[in-house]
Formats: structure tokens, sequence, C-alpha cells
């Protein structure tokens, strides 16, 4: 085992990503020892590298299983979870995510992946000022945390993304698989929160046709 790696497992730090930043504070010294260090752990699949500037220990030498949305979260932090990651994740569709989507507010939308640890996708959004977190909760995934996006949320920011027109209730049960159940559990209140959400006219009416499907 690498020193480095012997190092994040004695600081109790391996079963979390780790920015460049908390790397140089466990190693010290010099910048050259310190890259060497870290490429010593690469070149050993001790350490994984996600993108520039983050690493995660290799699953052999972790208690629990790193959480793909704890990961994503740290990749470009200020994202969050949505679309089809969220909706599978409170089981709203059936089918399993192998892209892990999060929503950002700035910058450009970017994809990362690793043979390892798979694919994240991150999109770019524009919503109200002050609303881009609205109907975004903080949940505990192995004693760690991600925000993830209500489902109802998750939904619209794929209307959003792919700019999906309202086809009736059908279309979302059949053409995009929704649990019907699940999708009668929406309550008006939810749909009024999200109203302020977006700025296009498209989000909204699809709110408003959804609201009178449903009969709220």
């Amino acid at each position: 085992m690498t020193p480095l790696t012997e190092q994040i497992l004695k600081a109790g730090l391996a079963d979390r990503p780790l920015s460049t930043l908390q790397v140089d504070r466990l190693l010290g010294g010099s910048d050259a020892r310190r890259y060497g260090q870290v490429n010593r752990a690469l070149r050993a699949g001790e350490l994984i590298k996600p993108r520039r500037g983050l690493y995660v220990v290799n699953s052999l030498y972790r208690k629990r299983p790193l959480h793909p949305f704890v990961l994503a979260q740290q990749m470009l932090p200020g994202s969050y979870i949505s679309g089809e990651s969220a909706l599978g994740f409170y089981h709203w569709i059936p089918e399993a995510v192998h892209t892990v989507l999060s929503v950002t507010h700035g910058g450009k939308s970017i994809t990362y992946e690793h043979e390892q640890l798979g694919k994240f996708e991150f999109r770019r959004m524009t919503t109200n000022t002050g609303y881009f977190l609205q109907s975004v909760a903080r949940r505990e995934l192995q004693q760690q945390a991600a925000l993830v996006a209500v489902p109802l949320r998750a939904l619209l920011d794929l209307v959003y993304l792919r700019k999906i027109e309202w086809q009736g209730i059908d279309f979302l049960t059949s053409g995009m698989r929704i649990d019907e159940q699940q999708l009668h559990t929406v309550t008006g209140l939810e749909i009024s929160r999200l109203m302020t959400v977006y700025k296009g006219k498209r989000e909204r009416a699809f709110l408003a046709e959804l609201q009178r499907a449903l009969g709220l």
C-alpha cells in the first residue's frame, strides 16, 4: 500500500471524495513531493481521479460503497441530482439509470465518464432568480449527503432540458414510463411552488395541464 493511501485510511477519509486541497493537507511538504505521492497512488490503482482536482479511494480500501450521487455533488459543487436519476431514485420510473444527471446553474454543460466510476452528465439550466434550489432536498446516502430534486421538479427539469410539450397523462405513463400511482401523489401545492421556478412558457403550461389532468 502506498504512503498516501495509508494516510487517507488513517485519517478516516477513505469513504469520501477528496479534493486536491485535502490531499495536500494530508501530505504536507513540497509540491514535487505531493505530486509524486499522488501519482504513485494513482499508478498503483489505489487512488482514482474522476476529474481534475478530485480523488476517490479504490473500493478495495473503503468500508462503504461510494454513492454516485455523492460523487456527482463533489464533482461539481452547487449542482443537484435531477431528471431520470432522481426519478429512478424515488421509484417513479422502473428502469435502471446508468448516467447520473445533475443540473447546474452556471457554466457550461459537461460530461465526465470514467471506466470504474461511471458516467456523469451536468446540464446547465436557468431559472427565475432565487429559485434554482426550489423543491430540491438534501438526502442522506451512506452517511454522506447529496442534493436531489423531488420527483415533480426532476420531471419538469426534463421538460426544460428536452423541450417536452404536454401530450397528456398517457404520454407520461407510457412514453416516459412514469408510475401512475406515484404521479397521483402530486399535490396542488407542489405544482404552485414550481410555477415560480421556470422562466419559459413551456414548463408553466406543462404544469398547468398536469394540474388539470390530475384534477387539482
